[in-house]
């Protein structure tokens, strides 16, 4: 694995540049908006609390794995919401560990429809321990120098929804951190990603909800990715899905509302590329927690 992520960076360098590495991606994201939208604080109506990690590709060395941990919460106006974030993502010998802060403020119009502005800034710890790679070269300058860098960051979004739908779009990542490493080798830069995501939620029977999800990403010289989910609600208790990101997985999704402020979720992935036969799929694990305040009683459930 080594080796093969020494001949990816070759090849970035040689194309003229290298690219940090790039927001996570969630198989969850319908159910951890905060992570890619600062506009989503709030939504839950009451501090709500989320854990997620994901394993990628399980079975190859170096194999990307993400924890994550957000808070969010309305304000008592109901019109401003904050929210917090914090990422420890790691692929390789190169990681990134980030705090971000996020205030969103909430136009509402009717009952339960809101339409919310949200901006996030923060600091990320870049490390890059390229001198920990076996090296065909050990001569090669591009590998004898590891990066050390703290990267401010700044995000914007928007999002709407009402009881039946939502929209999103975001970008999460504005600020252009550079890493010069001298006059004969490139810059190391960070990518805009555009993230747009909706869903919708369609009424069954007394029992069975349906809710389409889809994200949409799109980063400057990398392909676009689209990720279109299906997801299942039995009796307000179970949700059951399947999510297809196109030309590279399928996602098991399964999530237990334990209580009416506890939900637990899980998904597995089934890699779909080439590099399906030397690995194991895709492991993501959800904890959250929304806690009830006194004076509202029982949480009125939110879909979105």
């Amino acid at each position: 694995m080594r080796k093969v992520i020494y001949i990816l960076g070759s090849l970035l360098w040689s194309s003229g540049s290298l690219q940090a590495q790039q927001a996570a991606s969630y198989a969850q994201y319908m159910f951890n908006g905060l992570a890619i939208n600062p506009a989503y604080a709030g939504s839950h109506e009451v501090l709500s609390a989320t854990v997620i990690s994901r394993f990628q590709n399980v079975g190859l060395e170096g194999a990307p794995n993400t924890q994550t941990f957000s808070g969010h919460a309305p304000l008592f106006n109901k019109n401003v919401a904050l929210g917090a974030l914090f990422i420890h993502d790691k692929f390789g010998v190169i990681s990134q560990t980030g705090a971000h802060l996020a205030y969103a403020y909430r136009i509402k119009f009717g009952d339960r429809k809101y339409l919310s502005m949200g901006a996030q800034a923060g600091l990320i710890s870049y490390r890059a321990n390229y001198s920990q790679l076996n090296q065909f070269q050990s001569s090669d300058p591009v590998f004898q120098e590891d990066i050390r860098q703290m990267r401010p960051n700044f995000g914007l979004g928007a999002f709407f929804t009402d009881e039946k739908y939502y929209i999103g779009l975001s970008m999460p990542h504005l600020v252009n951190n550079v890493f010069d490493r001298g006059t004969d080798l490139k810059t190391v830069y960070q990518n805009f990603p555009i993230i747009l995501t909706g869903g919708y939620m369609l009424t069954l029977t007394n029992q069975i909800k349906f809710k389409p999800n889809f994200l949409f990403k799109m980063l400057d010289q990398r392909p676009i990715e689209l990720d279109v989910n299906a997801n299942f609600l039995l009796d307000e208790i179970l949700w059951a899905g399947l999510s297809y990101k196109v030309g590279n997985a399928l996602d098991l999704i399964v999530q237990v509302q334990v209580t009416d402020q506890l939900s637990v979720g899980y998904s597995y992935a089934i890699t779909t590329s080439p590099i399906r036969s030397v690995e194991l799929g895709s492991h993501e694990m959800l904890l959250n927690y929304r806690f009830k305040y006194r004076k509202y009683g029982v949480i009125t459930p939110r879909y979105f």
